[in-house]
């Protein structure tokens, strides 16, 4: 079955938000974009304002659906994400559960140990083709 996942470029300026995540979560070290799991009932912008809010502390404004990643990692694993622009929140930005919480400009967005559900988005951004 594929999990149903939401993440958010955040980019109010020339950089995007990434996260790693930490050694005891699972693929543990590799960057990402912040996010989460759709639970039952949720839409996907719901989703997402509820995982921003519980990762990051902010109460983010949630823009448009940018692309959609359909990705089956090698352990069987897949994943359908679905990437949304936040442009504006609310409140200080926190690291509630991530090892590190950085601020890339998106022509550097390649050097970072990305999840491999997010390269090629990360391609697309860094080379300009996107956003």
């Amino acid at each position: 079955m594929t999990k149903q996942v939401v993440a958010a470029l955040i980019l109010p300026s020339d950089e995007i938000l990434c996260c790693q995540r930490t050694e005891h979560q699972a693929l543990p070290l590799k960057w990402e974009f912040p996010g989460g799991k759709i639970e039952a009932g949720e839409t996907p912008p719901l989703a997402l304002r509820r995982e921003l809010k519980e990762e990051l502390g902010i109460d983010a404004q949630i823009g448009p659906e940018i692309t959609r990643v359909l990705h089956t990692y090698l352990n069987g694993n897949s994943v359908n994400l679905h990437f949304f622009t936040v442009d504006r929140y609310e409140n200080e930005l926190q690291n509630r559960i991530f090892r590190e919480v950085r601020w890339v400009k998106r022509t550097d967005l390649p050097t970072l140990d990305f999840l491999d559900a997010d390269k090629e988005l990360v391609r697309r951004i860094a080379s300009g083709e996107l956003l």
